[in-house]
């Protein structure tokens, strides 16, 4: 029953917030009786069906449900017991909706939510699922569904969140997805799709794309930097190359940002600091060279900061411990050389501060001395600001001035005085 209230919540961001919500047998968790529908939410509690005409997208839904049933092949739990005669929405983890007249031109139920997280269901997705016209929500974590996405989800107009994560799918980035028009949650992680990823994935109105713990590789498209994401998940797979350059213009709405455990190469982009609202930036176990920039000094809201297990040297810069939202910042397994007092006062602040493994003079728990006489990339040129002095945030405008025929970006300087 928890989830049946948990799916109503959600799918009330669907309608007008003057309609009545309805749970089962008629519970009231809306505002209020009368002008307007109700909203009835199924998910295996027999909810009444409405009098008049057939709904004919009731009758698709069935054709869709039951054509998927037929696709599965195991189902230990019993969820698709419930699963007999037309009643959709009646069906355990189907969740429908009975939309005012003027969002849908006639009144009815319809089926706008399929919950079956974690129900261990073993088969595989049909084109079927297309007829779904109005789905919105379709959560399929923790099963055993195998093959891909099929072509025909392109047809599901609704969608607005697609849970895929933690199953058997495989093949190629299933680019359909892209295809799907008001989609804004994509969950691919911890399945087995492999190859690149394409390029109109950052093109793409998502807030949410969870990538990791697949077996995607290449390089990272250069248009990193446009998707307009606030979590961005790459982290446990293949790819290679660059953090592309427009990493560092992605705006204030990126949040979190995880590229760990891949094979990345060159240097931690310039344009950082121009991600003032992150809050999670996991770039560890890569391979990136070079010292840190100074501009990560102007991650404000950073909590946590983690570049362990790479290649990084030069000494941690003082902007980047005075960082004021820092709970923790794991610099370890790098070659970094040393760090001044600023970086000691972490310890007094409460923030987890790991720096073992690296090339510290005097510190417990660092690489021996051999493996600290030559740098890994130390000949490697960044792209750095030229300044006599430690950039300091608020000294420079913060709007990129981008290069478009080299991808490349300089941080403009500002034209106030202190």
């Amino acid at each position: 029953m928890g989830r049946s209230w948990f799916l109503a919540l959600i799918l009330l961001q669907i309608i007008p917030s003057k309609t009545a919500f309805t749970v089962g047998g008629g519970v009231s968790i809306g505002g209020g009786r009368g002008g307007g529908g109700s909203v009835w939410v199924g998910g295996g509690i027999n909810p009444r069906t409405p009098s008049g005409s057939p709904n004919s997208r009731l009758s698709n839904a069935y054709t869709a449900l039951q054509a998927w049933k037929s696709a599965i092949t195991d189902d230990p739990l019993g969820i698709l017991h419930s699963w007999v005669g037309n009643n959709v929405c009646s069906y355990k983890g189907v969740f429908c909706v009975d939309p005012q007249e003027e969002m849908s031109g006639a009144p009815g139920l319809v089926v706008a939510g399929i919950d079956l997280n974690h129900a261990n269901l073993q088969g595989t997705l049909v084109k079927e699922l297309s007829l779904l016209s109005d789905l919105t929500l379709l959560h399929l974590n923790s099963n055993r569904f195998t093959g891909t996405v099929p072509d025909a989800f392109g047809d599901l107009s609704s969608l607005t969140e697609l849970d895929l994560s933690n199953n058997h799918f495989s093949g190629p980035f299933p680019t359909v997805t892209l295809l799907i028009p008001n989609l804004i949650y994509l969950d691919l992680r911890f399945n087995y799709f492999s190859g690149p990823i394409p390029e109109e994935l950052f093109n793409k109105r998502l807030d949410a794309i969870f990538l990791n713990n697949n077996q995607f590789e290449g390089q990272i498209p250069s248009n990193f930097g446009n998707s307009p994401a606030s979590v961005i998940n790459l982290a446990n797979n293949k790819f290679s190359g660059n953090i592309p350059p427009s990493f560092g213009y992605m705006g204030t709405a990126l949040k979190e940002v995880l590229f760990l455990n891949n094979q990345l190469t060159g240097c931690i982009p310039e344009g950082v600091g121009f991600l003032t609202q992150v809050e999670v930036m996991d770039v560890s176990f890569n391979s990136l060279t070079g010292h840190l920039p100074d501009s990560i000094s102007c991650l404000n809201e950073i909590e946590v900061l983690n570049i362990a297990h790479n290649q990084l040297s030069g000494d941690l810069p003082d902007l980047v411990c005075s960082l004021r939202s820092l709970l923790n910042l794991t610099v370890s397994h790098n070659f970094f050389s040393g760090f001044s007092q600023e970086c000691t006062k972490l310890f007094f602040r409460n923030v987890g501060f790991d720096f073992s493994g690296n090339c510290i003079p005097g510190k417990n728990m660092q690489r021996p001395q051999p493996e600290c006489s030559v740098i890994p990339g130390d000949g490697l040129s960044c792209l750095r600001i030229p300044s006599p002095r430690p950039l300091v945030c608020g000294s420079i405008d913060q709007t990129p001035q981008v290069n478009p025929s080299t991808s490349s970006y300089k941080l403009a300087p500002s034209n106030s005085h202190p």
